[in-house]
């Protein structure tokens, strides 16, 4: 009592920090924290079935037998049992990387099963307790056992039976004696056999044998029934003990290899060893300057400091928010934007392709991490739909990314870095990773974050030092809006994010919403961003596009403006192809049409502002009024 009075005094103080949002999304409802830098890793999500028989095989599928046969015998040790695997499964079902505590719990359970499975097989060949004598012994005496019982049968009490030798008796026999004179006193005559419950007397003694009844669990023909179900049971479950065997052996084997290196498969069938990362790094260490700093993603910041020895812009400590948003969005911005912010602060850029989990699968998640703090980001939908890919290929904002340009270098047709900004300098042999070299890097910037006097220190000469941002991007950063995580210093902002996190959620729920939702704020955010005019073309120049009928990476662009209705998308594209409006693909359709298809109002009065007709025809006779739903 002493101790929570003294929290209760305490807490109102600020002592005791908030509850992060990694500790809060084991409790909330949903399976969302509000928070989308904790959303984003992979092993904060909530684990499934597939998750638990990936991690645990058959054993999960004996464990809630365990516990349920526990709760049948209840005790202060099979107690404890109940309430680790209570916990261990409400946590691991949150958060999938808490099954690593279910493990030893899951074996625990699923131990007792098997144990439970073979006590009564034990029970059905040798018994179980004096009552019950094992199954060879009450086959052999069974002839005996039914003489006793026909003698009872007959009433006839006093039927003599031989006594049955000591070694022999069988245990569902009891013996009395009746003794037809007195037993002597003296102790000599007198002793009691430890093996036949037999007292012998100086006198004749006449041995009595009167059969017990056997209940039906003891029943040697039940027994035998349960025996064979048993050995059936057994050899029915051998195969799924080689596997589980097995599969342990291959776990063990790929969990204690190094994480980056790997066996692949080429498209020709050859088996390959995937040694990329290790590669990059070892290319890093060996081709850069000890001063070097390399921008990635945070997912590798470890491995470059520990394998390549140099400075990363960001690395598994996520707690800076802000500074993990502002790696976002020098990625998923624009080129232009992106390299103004990575001169500033990097001299390599690393990016991770080739598929699966790389850097353009992440992208979408780096996007609204970075919208968390910069909000022109994504306007009106905190998820960023409007940044990824769809059917028809990349989205506008996506094609014109930082990150996009990078990754897809030569790879994807018209997509090239600029030479000017971001020259390649390696590629790894399987295409997993690539390093451009930054180029026109900041000295100044450079020098101002490697001065002593711009650093921070906890105390003098100590090795923990606070940096902060050169002056090059007090720009930049002036746009930043602090995101008010419960567990950072920023609750104390003004307003808060109470607004922003419940608009997270509720898109999050309702996309169709969301998505309504964006295209209102994307038209809004244009109207007030037109400081940088389109250039605008002659006439000559329009005819000629519009004569040339072709599906390309524009076309399909063009089609994705106009189906999720991405003005500001538009915009960014506009500016560097002020032509891809008046293209048309080889239906003889053109955004114009799209956009009167779709209903986009909005979208319909910009196009005609840029002089794109709505009277042409396309291959079917059809102008864009004819097939307007507006």
């Amino acid at each position: 009592l002493i101790i929570v009075a003294l929290v209760m005094v305490v807490a109102p103080s600020g002592y005791f920090g908030p509850i992060s949002s990694r500790v809060r999304g084991l409790f909330v409802k949903h399976t969302k924290t509000g928070n989308p830098l904790v959303d984003s890793v992979a092993e904060h999500q909530p684990a499934s079935s597939k998750a638990y028989y990936q991690y645990l095989h058959n054993i999960c599928l004996l464990a809630p037998l365990g516990f349920l046969s526990v709760m049948t015998n209840l005790s202060d040790a099979s107690s404890f049992l109940l309430v680790y695997g209570t916990f261990a499964y409400f946590f691991s079902h949150k958060m999938v990387r808490l099954i690593l505590l279910t493990a030893p719990i899951a074996s625990v359970l699923a131990g007792l099963t098997i144990g439970r499975f073979v006590g009564y097989i034990v029970g059905a060949i040798w018994g179980t307790t004096v009552g019950r004598p094992s199954i060879l012994t009450s086959i052999f005496f069974m002839d005996v056992n039914q003489t006793l019982m026909e003698s009872e049968n007959d009433n006839d009490d006093n039927a003599l039976v031989p006594p049955l030798p000591s070694s022999t008796t069988p245990k569902n026999t009891t013996t009395t004696t009746t003794t037809t004179t007195k037993s002597k006193k003296s102790k000599k005559n007198t002793k009691k056999s430890s093996s036949s419950n037999v007292e012998e007397t100086t006198s004749d003694t006449v041995v009595t044998a009167t059969p017990l009844k056997e209940e039906s669990s003891d029943n040697y023909v039940a027994r035998l029934i349960r025996l064979g179900v048993c050995a059936y049971a057994i050899m029915e479950g051998i195969p799924y003990v080689q596997d589980f065997v097995t599969t342990s052996q291959d776990m063990a084997v790929s969990m204690s290899h190094p994480s980056i290196i790997m066996k692949g498969t080429t498209r020709d069938g050859r088996e390959v060893t995937v040694d990329d990362y290790r590669q990059a790094y070892w290319w890093l260490r060996d081709n850069t300057p000890e001063d070097a700093r390399i921008m990635a993603w945070w997912d590798y910041g470890y491995q470059i400091t520990a394998i390549a020895n140099r400075t990363t812009i960001a690395d598994g400590n996520t707690w800076n928010h802000e500074h993990i948003a502002l790696l976002g969005k020098t990625l998923t911005t624009d080129m232009d934007e992106g390299y103004e912010i990575a001169r500033h602060m990097a001299d390599y850029v690393l990016v991770w392709g080739g598929g699966g989990g790389d850097d353009l699968a992440k992208s979408p998640h780096m996007r609204r991490i970075a919208n968390s703090v910069y909000r022109d980001m994504c306007p009106g939908d905190p998820t960023c739909r409007s940044f990824g890919f769809s059917q028809m290929g990349p989205t506008p904002s996506m094609s014109t990314s930082l990150l996009y340009k990078l990754h897809s270098h030569q790879q994807q047709q018209g997509v090239e870095a600029d030479r000017n900004r971001f020259r390649m300098v390696y590629q790894s042999s399987h295409g997993k990773v690539r390093i451009f070299k930054v180029m026109s890097v900041s000295k100044e910037s450079k020098a101002w974050v490697a001065d002593p006097a711009n650093l921070e220190c906890d105390a003098e000469g100590s090795w923990f030092c606070r940096g902060h941002y050169p002056p090059g991007l007090q720009k930049i950063l002036s746009e930043k809006q602090d995101f008010a995580q419960l567990e950072d210093f920023n609750r104390g902002t003004a307003g808060g994010d109470s607004d922003y996190q419940k608009q997270y959620m509720e898109n999050l729920n309702n996309p169709e919403k969301a998505q309504q939702a964006a295209a209102r704020e994307a038209a809004a955010h244009v109207n007030a961003n037109k400081q940088q005019k389109i250039p605008k073309l002659k006439p000559e120049e329009i005819e000629k596009l519009n004569k040339h009928w072709e599906d390309s990476e524009l076309t399909s662009m063009m089609w994705e403006v106009a189906n999720t209705n991405d003005l500001p998308g538009l915009r960014t594209i506009l500016q560097n192809e002020p032509g891809v409006v008046h293209m048309r693909s080889t239906d003889g359709r053109g955004i114009m049409w799209w956009a009167h298809e779709y209903g986009r109002q909005k979208l319909v009065s910009i196009l005609k502002r840029l002089g794109v007709s709505e009277t042409l025809k396309d291959a079917n006779g059809q102008t864009p009024l004819d097939i307007s739903t507006l």
